[in-house]
């Protein structure tokens, strides 16, 4: 990397596109500025990439600025010319004493610069509803902002990133390579009497390595690793306890290149498995089928969900939650992009390069199982990013 080039995986006129993009979503919501806190939609309009989401950040879409701003920490304004695609006068830098200050706030900093634009009295959008953005902000904003109107449009950015651009695709499906890589690792690697701990290490080391030919990025969420009666919740990950015979474990990773994830799931099972849960799996896998044939263009996300849904009804099995989530370019603490839902109130019209998790585990009063595909919207139909078997993995 180096000052004043572009370090970034795209092109700047991809970066113009995004923006404009970003811009036309704007003046339909009738916004003059579209202030961006969440680190995704901050990579995804200039190309920022540092571990700095732990203090406040932005970046800010003006109508009448060509490129967009950033503001953070002195300390990462190099970082932010290294990784953006924005000239030296759009980063900008705020004092250390604004970090973790009670009487000091960084969007004081964010309003001065807005009203030395003369954006004092403008509409403003906001991520009200981010990860990022919290309370004490929109208090600081509306402090600082008498005059202007400030308004939720939380996921404004998001839904621009909903529909992929090929070079976006290009990097999920190196990110698959890298999946296919930590899933077979992790099933190797799972055994009776190995600690959950070390299981983990190897996941996390592979998914750094990547490929021969390119490395793989820091993953938004841990490796999911519920074992046992775990497997009856989601979101359990690992401790130094090894795992035990006769039981199953569910393992859910990404893998990640240039922060664009391409997850999966997969559950193994220690030892002769329940006739229920080798019936389960074989539902799951008819319910996969089944859903993606219906996954197209013009196709609505409540009918994959419907699919889904019938298939499994016809077996006795209920899964009440949705059944996938649209996937791409993230951070911590999630890799889901929160806008499309594979579930039945759902309004969203599939298109082309939209890309999710399709992800229908089914969770039980005492054990569960979870074999999931991330896909891609084709112009005709639907294609899986990875090459691995659908099934319960029996050692």
């Amino acid at each position: 990397m180096e000052f004043g080039k572009n370090n970034t995986p795209f092109g700047t006129e991809e970066f113009a596109a995004r923006v404009s993009k970003t811009k036309q979503r704007m003046a339909e919501a009738g916004l003059d500025v579209m202030i961006c806190s969440d680190p995704a939609n901050m990579n995804y309009l200039t190309g920022y990439n540092g571990w700095s989401f732990y203090v406040h950040q932005c970046v800010m879409v003006l109508q009448d600025l060509d490129q967009p701003l950033w503001l953070g920490r002195a300390q990462d304004v190099n970082g932010a010319k290294l990784s953006t695609v924005l000239p030296a006068d759009n980063i900008l830098g705020y004092d250390d004493n604004f970090v973790q200050s009670k009487t000091l706030h960084p969007m004081q900093e964010a309003a001065r610069h807005l009203t030395s634009r003369g954006l004092s009295a403008a509409r403003i959008g906001v991520e009200a509803d981010s990860y990022y953005f919290t309370g004490r902000s929109l208090d600081v904003l509306r402090t600082e902002l008498p005059n202007a109107t400030i308004v939720d449009a939380d996921g404004l950015v998001n839904w621009v990133r909903a529909v992929k651009s090929d070079a976006e695709i290009a990097l999920m499906h190196q990110a698959a390579r890298i999946t296919e890589n930590i899933m077979r690792t992790a099933i190797d690697k799972i055994g009776v009497g190995v600690r959950q701990c070390d299981v983990a290490a190897d996941i996390q080391a592979t998914g750094a390595r990547g490929t021969p030919e390119y490395a793989g990025d820091y993953p938004a969420i841990v490796p999911l690793m519920p074992t046992g009666v775990g497997t009856s919740g989601p979101h359990i990950t690992w401790v130094d306890e090894p795992f035990a015979a006769q039981t199953g474990t569910t393992i859910e990773i990404a893998g990640v290149r240039h922060r664009y994830h391409v997850p999966m799931t997969r559950t193994v099972y220690l030892g002769t498995p329940p006739q229920k849960m080798v019936d389960a799996a074989k539902v799951v896998v008819e319910g996969i089928h089944a859903a993606l044939e219906v996954a197209k263009p013009g196709a609505g996300s409540r009918d994959v969900h419907a699919a889904w849904t019938a298939t499994i009804a016809r077996h006795g099995l209920v899964k009440d939650s949705r059944c996938g989530y649209s996937i791409g370019l993230n951070y911590p603490p999630d890799w889901g992009e929160r806008t499309i839902s594979l579930r039945g109130n759902d309004e969203t019209i599939l298109e082309p390069n939209m890309t999710l998790h399709f992800m229908p585990g089914i969770w039980l009063d005492d054990w569960g199982i979870a074999i999931s595909e991330a896909i891609r919207i084709t112009e005709t139909g639907v294609e899986a990013f990875c090459d691995f078997p659908r099934e319960l993995f029996v050692k």
